[in-house]
């Protein structure tokens, strides 16, 4: 495993010029974060939630707010970072916005971050993710008649990532529930791409409205109303309000156990540059 000294130099190099999320065309960024701060500082508190209590999936880590696990890197990113204890424990991290977005009628809304990924050989178990929840789900409404929306998913450090929705009921149902609607894109590696969700309700039609995951400006899944063909359940995922989660989650329903070769530490990090939130005028 690379040193820490090392690790943050290399982390330094490749983003000097893209750190500040680009234009869109005919959208405006009206939220962004470009994780500025001292090395080893936490993410803001008036920004985020550093999720702790989480119990889901048959993960194994425990979510930290120790700098071990997150932290703001000095060179305008924050890592999260799955670790291992010397008996054998993990403990990761899981970041939440506080705000949430809502898709207005008539108009398009995008959320696009762009990160990258460590270069450990061995990535069984990991889990990292770039994704969405319904605001609901705060308010006492359950999972996934919130709604869920994973922009990214990667499991085992494998060269490629899923776009997938969940909605409406635990099993089976309009979603194809536990495993959700996905498609699935391959990655030329494991460096810094963008990745974006965008609402388009500029039909003013629930049937035609869409639902579009981007890798590098190219679209690699989407979902029109029609597709899910119930106009209440697509209410759920497209006139909702949805908050922002980043995590690297380790062992699990999706990627399976951890193993005793899995390594840890920077190169099985998820290194983020930045988050925003586009919306047409």
């Amino acid at each position: 495993m690379i040193s820490t000294t090392a690790s943050l130099l290399l982390a330094l190099l490749p983003v000097v010029t893209a750190l500040v999320p680009p234009p869109a065309d005919g959208m405006n960024i009206i939220w962004s974060e470009t994780f500025q701060g001292n090395a080893g500082s936490p993410p803001r508190r008036d920004t985020w939630d550093v999720a702790l209590a989480i119990d889901t999936n048959n993960e194994v880590q425990t979510y930290t707010e120790s700098s071990w696990n997150v932290q703001i890197s000095g060179g305008e990113t924050i890592q999260l970072i799955p670790r291992r204890s010397a008996s054998g424990v993990w403990t990761s991290a899981r970041i939440e916005t506080k705000a949430a977005w809502t898709p207005q009628p008539g108009g398009r809304m995008r959320v696009q971050s762009m990160f990258r990924m460590g270069e450990n050989a061995n990535k069984q178990g990991m889990w990292p993710a770039f994704w969405m929840l319904g605001d609901a789900v705060r308010h006492g409404v359950q999972w996934p008649l919130c709604g869920e929306l994973d922009i990214f998913e990667q499991i085992n450090g494998q060269l490629s990532a899923t776009g997938t929705v969940h909605c409406q009921q635990e099993v089976g149902g309009i979603c194809n529930e536990p495993a959700g609607r996905g498609v699935a894109t391959s990655l030329p590696d494991n460096g810094w791409h963008t990745w974006a969700l965008e609402w388009d309700r500029t039909s003013n039609n629930w049937a035609t409205e869409t639902i579009t995951w981007m890798r590098d400006g190219v679209v690699f899944n989407q979902l029109r109303g029609s597709d899910i063909g119930d106009e209440g359940i697509w209410a759920t995922l497209a006139h909702m309000p949805y908050y922002v989660l980043m995590n690297v989650a380790v062992g699990g329903t999706l990627p399976g156990p951890p193993t005793d070769a899995t390594q840890d530490g920077y190169g099985s990090m998820m290194e983020i540059g930045y988050l925003a939130i586009y919306q047409s005028p």
